[in-house]
């Protein structure tokens, strides 16, 4: 049985769980510490007041989240979003961050976003081809800017535009403003392509 949802706070400890490889043993994030279940919560719970926070789920148990957030902080970036995603090992490969990130393609259009960023460390085989067949292409790269496990990595940035960039842009609108209509309908399109592609394979 596949759920594709928002996130709750009470997810926090199910989301800390499939971080906390990421953080101990990958440079995937640069993060070093393991999140508190108290300091996922507020990360959740402040996240969601302004983007949208998915979670999938398989037969009950939650096998990753994607979310979105303010890529800067500077009014000027405000038409600028940063993803990320992270599925549990137990559940690569399966389809599950590709339509996560797709949900969060088309809330984050209908909120008025008009381009994507995503930050990969490299040397990372998984992460920048699936970006690449997402829509992102690389624009950029920091080298050796981060240090963890030991070593310097680089970090690519990646850039998708979701719509052309008008001279008098609108400014974007919060995640709980789009109708519940249309976000239940998206869940469930992306629900529905989950399970067709299981089917298919």
């Amino acid at each position: 049985m596949v759920q594709i949802r928002l996130a709750r706070p009470e997810d926090a400890a199910a989301l800390v769980g499939i971080y906390e490889p990421y953080v101990k043993e990958t440079s995937i994030t640069f993060e070093y510490d393991v999140p508190s279940v108290e300091e996922f919560t507020a990360r959740i719970q402040a996240i969601s007041e302004g983007f949208p926070y998915m979670v999938c789920e398989i037969n009950g148990e939650i096998a990753g989240y994607a979310y979105a957030a303010s890529f800067r902080e500077r009014k000027a970036f405000q038409w600028d979003a940063e993803l990320s995603v992270y599925i549990s090992p137990r559940f690569h490969r399966r389809g599950i961050a590709k339509v996560l990130y797709e949900c969060v393609f088309q809330f984050l259009r209908e909120m008025g976003y008009l381009t994507l960023y995503a930050l990969v460390t490299i040397p990372n085989r998984d992460s920048i081809p699936f970006h690449e067949r997402l829509g992102f292409y690389q624009i950029a790269k920091y080298p050796r800017t981060g240090y963890k496990l030991g070593k310097w990595h680089d970090m690519l940035v990646l850039e998708k535009r979701l719509a052309p960039k008008p001279d008098q842009p609108e400014p974007p609108h919060g995640f709980s403003t789009l109708p519940q209509e249309f976000v239940e309908n998206i869940l469930r399109d992306a629900e529905n392509k989950l399970e067709q592609y299981w089917n298919n394979r």
